[in-house]
């Protein structure tokens, strides 16, 4: 007889004694199922209280966001979401101010003026070509001069208004002073460049700054008083000229019981915008107000109160 030698598994995790001592195993690899879920003696059925049928875990589906999956199980109270602020629309926030031509002109020396220092305050020097006979003298002050009545209005005075908005000197004084002189001196040369500044003027208010309006508002003032019929010239722009005056017409100091030294610079933007919507109604002909009512509802007639 062939006999079978089977090898010894005495003392190894084979040895078939240590079998039945071994503990279960579990039921699941998270340990075992709870015992409503576990099956019966029979093994073919579960707990009725926790079994549901396909359809029923159709119905019990909760859409995303709405189940309690997931959340944090603490008892403390979050932190209360911020509300952001409302923004600011910014309506009387300056903007930035554009390069003007007037400086551009100015530092290549095609505009015949110079500042002229004195002890007593500035003027501007109007230049001319070089004479041979002049005499020469120190300091920025020039000898010769040009006539103002002889420059093309239709080139300097757009160009002196574009100054109007520069806020760093020399430029601000001279652009100031030039376009005050041009207009002292223009005559009937001042009317057929009105078309020609609307453009310059709407420029400087829609800076919203209120030294450059102040400035602006001035000038507008010595070009309605220049000559005739340049009030009514100016009554088709006003859609381009009053929307900012609408803005600021009310932007006047609150002083209470004390008293304002520096009225006599006019400086009061409140005031200066009444004091020129009423130039605007005299000079601009009949139908000057109804076109200052259809801008600013809140401005009442000079004339015909």
């Amino acid at each position: 007889m062939t006999q079978v030698i089977a090898p010894d598994l005495r003392g190894t995790r084979k040895d078939p004694s240590k079998r039945k001592y071994l503990p279960p195993a579990a039921e699941s690899p998270f340990g075992n199922f709870p015992k409503e879920w576990k099956k019966s003696g029979s093994g073919k059925t579960l707990s009725p209280a926790t079994y549901m049928s396909p359809t029923q875990i159709g119905q019990a589906y909760q859409p995303k966001g709405t189940g309690n999956g997931g959340n944090c199980s603490s008892l403390n109270r979050g932190k209360e979401a911020v509300k952001p602020r409302a923004p600011i629309a910014g309506a009387f926030k300056k903007r930035s101010i554009p390069p003007t031509e007037f400086r551009r002109f100015y530092d290549r020396g095609d505009l015949p003026i110079a500042m002229q220092h004195k002890g007593h305050g500035n003027a501007i020097d109007w230049k001319s070509d070089w004479a041979p006979n002049s005499k020469t003298t120190t300091g920025n002050k020039l000898d010769w001069k040009v006539d103002i009545e002889k420059l093309d209005y239709h080139h300097y005075l757009p160009i002196f208004f574009d100054g109007l908005r520069e806020v760093d000197e020399p430029y601000r004084f001279l652009a100031v002073q030039g376009s005050l002189d041009l207009l002292e001196k223009g005559g009937t040369k001042v009317l057929p460049t009105i078309p020609q500044l609307i453009i310059p003027i709407k420029t400087a208010l829609n800076t919203r700054d209120p030294e450059i309006i102040c400035t602006m508002l001035k000038v507008l003032q010595a070009l309605v008083v220049s000559g005739e019929l340049i009030g009514e010239a100016l009554v088709p722009f006003y859609r381009q000229i009053l929307p900012v005056f609408s803005l600021f017409k009310n932007r006047n100091k609150n002083t209470g019981d004390e008293i304002d030294y520096s009225q006599r610079k006019r400086c009061n933007l409140g005031d200066l915008i009444e004091e020129t919507l009423q130039l605007f109604e005299i000079h601009g002909g009949e139908d000057a107000f109804i076109n200052i009512k259809y801008m600013i509802p809140t401005y009442e007639s000079c004339v015909l109160n």
